[in-house]
């Protein structure tokens, strides 16, 4: 059995210019390289990438582009010892798409879900970390600890969260705030 951190990719773990097709255009956000490699290597949890890529469904990008993307971003991350272990994403969007396929898509918990079954997680002891509402509400409709990171858009996506009545388990100012978040609590000192 393992545990895993989940992570929205485009605002957390990359610079998110809006629906990324050129894997040339990947910057690394400050912390996140070093935070994942920490976690990993420290604190034995899988590094797991839950994205909506809603950009296939509109023709803005194709299923190659993402997986370029993907690969670049791993590619970055190896320059720092490092690297993602999964990458799931929903290509889908309910505009575009019957609901049997969107179903994936955030904040459903289904991509959490599958990877657990995949990788032999135990949610209850993982955590999902991302910008927007819908990473909190995937991560808490799957059972896991979730981590609301800052951004330009935070009050908007708290309020989308109190709407629904729910909350993040915490606020992050940044990435390396998030993963400190996760190895106090996991360490049991929250």
């Amino acid at each position: 059995m393992h545990r895993a951190i989940f992570l929205d990719r485009d605002g957390t773990i990359n610079h998110d210019p809006g629906y990324i097709k050129d894997p040339s255009s990947i910057v690394i956000l400050p912390g996140v390289a070093e935070g994942i490699k920490k976690l990993k290597d420290e604190f034995g949890f899988k590094i797991i990438v839950i994205s909506n890529q809603a950009g296939v469904s509109k023709g803005l990008m194709t299923i190659q582009d993402v997986d370029s993307v993907n690969i670049k971003v791993n590619e970055l991350l190896n320059t720092a010892g490092t690297s993602v272990d999964a990458f799931y994403y929903c290509p889908f969007h309910p505009d575009n798409d019957p609901p049997e396929k969107s179903i994936c898509r955030k904040p459903s918990p289904f991509m959490i879900v599958q990877a657990a079954a995949d990788y032999d997680i135990i949610l209850s002891q993982s955590y999902m970390m991302g910008d927007k509402w819908s990473d909190v509400e995937a991560g808490l409709n799957a059972g896991v600890k979730t981590i609301l990171l800052e951004s330009e858009f935070t009050a908007k996506e708290i309020s989308a969260l109190h709407n629904l009545g729910k909350k993040p388990n915490f606020t992050a100012a940044n990435f390396t705030e998030a993963c400190d978040f996760v190895i106090k609590d996991f360490s049991g000192g929250i």
